[in-house]
């Protein structure tokens, strides 16, 4: 029997014989609409799709109360991509299809220890037990299958592995032994077979058995002693791929040499700088390096400016670039080199050493410290052979930033091995204003989360752009017009100043 609707009706809702003319008159009036067997919204002007996958798990709760959601679904993360498919254990029943989605039903056990309550009355199975049901042999009939085919299976651990490290795959195979071999549970989950295998896979994964072959090249990198994060070498592939297919305006180094060098190369570290929260006073800065004035009770903030400053005004680093780099090898001791330089100031953070402890942005994660080496080399020779120095300068610094080897440094590393790249290349230098900083992280954002670079291409073009339309060879003059821009202000102040390119305030004034 359905749950008592109560009024007004919540967002997705079934229908029984007692609501029938509640909701028949809500149909009239146009307040609500059928999206599914029984199945209806109050969100009207929503696509049908979209409600479903916002309340996926609500709805799968009003069909089948108590069930367990697991299989694919649970390894990962949510209903299938290709289409919508979510695998649940219930009392036997016959699947739904949904705007979207198709509730897929298997008959099993409930609710087994370590599965846990999730929202819409439903349960989310444990991980021992997801992993346990997807190694059950199945085929997708229709859609996408429930279980994992065994090179599948083999990624998973790999990518666990590398996420929760030996102790963690080791915790996760006692749980699945306790769960096959626990009273009643063979029975239920009838899991010897799954576990047996299972237990095959993980053992020749951590190198104390032999029995099975692992082919995927995570695995195997892992085995060799240079494993890598699987995730980040696919979007630097993906990324490539895309890159490659285009050509970018070659802007031409407005400032090559000279005192616009010193000039430009100022303003890329301040703002490099400003981005990690180092903010000073660009007159308070520029005193600092061209004057060599302090600011008292600042010192390593102080030293954070200068060294950056020294790094990407340094002629043999800014006109290398990868072309010189040719080998991972060599490019990963210039980026500890570079690190070191730039945090020389912060012995704590270990300058030019990868990192101890896993580091995080918001809700990103960065490889993890035994990964990076292995990463770094994977993901080079994609970045290397991108012909387009735009290209390889966006990607170079994509890398950097996700990989993330160092305690701290890494966005300033990015940001100068960036420049470098252009620089050696001919082409203007990427400076990122203060007013600029959110539209970057927003742009780096949507191509870490959603493996999208359109924002970032965007975001980076146009600060090239506003770089090559300052004049340097005055650094004062070149202070104003970047005023005149907007550039030094907060992103987020109340007159809503965007930054404006130099162009645009000639046109505007005349």
């Amino acid at each position: 029997m359905s749950p008592k609707i109560p009024a007004p009706f919540p967002e997705v809702f079934l229908s029984d014989l007692s609501t029938t003319k509640r909701v028949t008159r809500a149909l009239d009036r146009g307040e609500i609409r059928k999206i599914g067997p029984r199945l209806y919204t109050t969100l009207v002007d929503r696509d049908a799709a979209d409600v479903v996958r916002q309340h996926w798990s609500r709805i799968a709760g009003l069909y089948f109360p108590q069930a367990v959601i697991g299989f694919r679904t649970v390894l990962d993360g949510g209903p299938a991509k290709a289409d919508g498919a979510i695998f649940l254990t219930a009392a036997g029943a016959d699947d739904i299809d949904l705007p979207g989605h198709r509730l897929r039903v298997v008959a099993g056990a409930g609710p087994t220890e370590g599965d846990m309550p999730y929202p819409g009355n439903v349960y989310w199975a444990s991980t021992a037990r997801a992993l346990l049901e997807a190694a059950r042999p199945s085929r997708a009939r229709r859609g996408t299958a429930r279980g994992y085919r065994r090179d599948e299976l083999k990624a998973w651990l790999e990518r666990h592995l590398q996420l929760g490290g030996e102790d963690e795959l080791n915790r996760l195979r006692d749980q699945m032994r306790d769960l096959t071999h626990a009273t009643g549970t063979p029975a239920t989950l009838n899991a010897a077979a799954e576990w047996a295998l299972l237990d095959g896979l993980i053992g020749a994964l951590l190198g104390t058995r032999t029995t099975h072959t692992f082919t995927a090249p995570t695995a195997r990198a892992r085995l060799a002693g240079r494993p890598y994060d699987q995730h980040r070498v696919d979007q630097i592939r993906a990324l490539h791929a895309t890159l490659s297919r285009r050509t970018f305006p070659e802007i031409p180094d407005p400032a090559s040499a000279g005192r616009a060098a010193d000039h430009l190369a100022f303003f890329d570290a301040y703002f490099s700088n400003d981005i990690e929260g180092t903010t000073f006073e660009v007159d308070e800065a520029r005193a600092m390096i061209f004057e060599g004035k302090e600011v008292p009770g600042r010192p390593a903030d102080a030293h954070d400016i200068h060294a950056t400053y020294e790094l990407v005004r340094d002629p043999t680093f800014m006109r290398a670039g990868s072309r010189r780099w040719t080998t991972a090898d060599a490019f990963i001791a210039r980026l500890k080199q570079a690190n070191a330089a730039v945090m020389r100031g912060r012995p704590a953070k270990r300058p030019g050493k990868i990192k101890e402890q896993v580091n995080k942005a918001g809700n990103t994660t960065f490889v993890e410290p035994t990964l990076v080496l292995g990463t770094l080399h994977e993901c080079y020779p994609y970045v290397h052979a991108l012909a387009d120095p735009f290209a390889r300068a966006l990607a170079l610094m994509f890398m950097i930033t996700e990989v993330h080897p160092f305690a701290d440094g890494n966005g300033r590393c990015a940001r100068a091995f960036m420049n470098a790249e252009l620089v050696a290349a001919g082409c203007c230098r990427i400076v990122i204003p203060t007013v600029f900083r959110e539209d970057y992280i927003g742009a780096l954002r949507a191509l870490t989360r959603q493996g999208e670079p359109a924002p970032l291409l965007k975001v980076l073009g146009y600060a090239q752009r506003f770089t090559s339309e300052i004049r340097y060879e005055d650094l004062h003059t070149a202070i104003a017009l970047m005023t005149q821009c907007h550039a030094f202000e907060d992103d987020d102040n109340e007159q809503d100043r965007r930054l404006r390119l130099p162009s645009s305030l000639t046109v505007s004034s005349s």
